[in-house]
């Protein structure tokens, strides 16, 4: 049986949402299956019903509610079932926009649920667990200062014109304390509505820890707010940015410091060899 999708989006409400272009008309009999990629774990969705009554007959729509399904984080492939054979769902549509991930992430939430068309053209679903982060949109050296830019994301504050205080945050050594090793630099931080803007004097972090090499890790504290939020960027398309996306590196009274992301997509910066 073909089966191409023409549209799929995951709402702000988490529900599934599926066009697709078919041979046959739905019967009461199809399920929905969705296939863990790493487990093998299933979910099978009858529906039976579902299907747009006024579409025509070569063409179908599907709401899939997907927080009672219990699904868990990873990637999720997306198969049609009928009499007990498999088709796997052929997908012609990316399943997302940046200005809709970015309307995604206003809300707070535990997990995110994504749907994409995968390299080899299919769809699938892809969950991640979800908190309350500063997502980076910009970086960039200027006058001595690192800068950066983005959205609060996963917090539930309203995207408004509201002024709240925040402070940027840049901490050398582990969360847990190092000794004399440790050092921190703060300043105050504009954020506006869910944007968020701040600059820190790189002469300030070479002062506040001299002759050290390291990796310093900023977060952004926010009025309002429960605890620091990491600087991280995965709001987007990029996976596997400690690869693909490298930052200029900038001399500060001859110390090397650069930009990078670890593996897990959030900010970094590295001082020194």
């Amino acid at each position: 049986m073909s089966v191409i999708v023409t549209n799929a989006e995951v709402t702000l409400a988490d529900v599934l949402s599926v066009r697709m272009t078919l041979e046959e008309p739905l019967t009461g009999g199809d399920r929905l299956v969705l296939r863990h990629r790493g487990t093998g774990t299933e979910r099978l969705i009858s529906l039976g019903g579902r299907e747009e009554a006024e579409a025509p007959a070569e063409t179908a729509g599907l709401a899939i509610s997907l927080a009672p399904l219990s699904l868990t984080p990873g990637r999720w492939d997306a198969y049609l079932q009928r009499d007990g054979v498999r088709t796997r769902m052929r997908s012609v549509d990316p399943g997302f926009s940046l200005d809709s991930l970015d309307a995604y992430a206003l809300g707070r939430r535990t997990l995110a649920y994504r749907a994409y068309r995968t390299r080899n053209g299919f769809l699938a679903v892809k969950i991640d667990r979800a908190a309350p982060v500063a997502d980076v949109r910009a970086v960039w050296f200027r006058e001595g200062r690192f800068e950066v830019t983005g959205l609060l994301a996963y917090t539930g504050l309203d995207d408004d014109d509201r002024h709240r205080d925040a402070r940027l945050a840049m901490r050398r050594g582990d969360q847990g304390g190092q000794g004399e090793r440790d050092a921190s630099v703060t300043v105050a931080a504009t954020v506006q509505g869910v944007r968020f803007h701040a600059a820190l004097s790189l002469c300030d972090v070479l002062a506040a820890a001299p002759q050290q090499e390291g990796v310093w890790r900023p977060s952004l504290e926010v009025d309002g707010v429960d605890g620091p939020l990491p600087l991280g960027a995965r709001i987007d398309d990029v996976e596997g940015k400690r690869r693909r996306v490298h930052f200029p590196r900038v001399l500060v009274d001859g110390v090397p410091v650069t930009p990078t992301f670890t593996s897990d997509d959030e900010l970094r910066l590295e001082v020194g060899e």
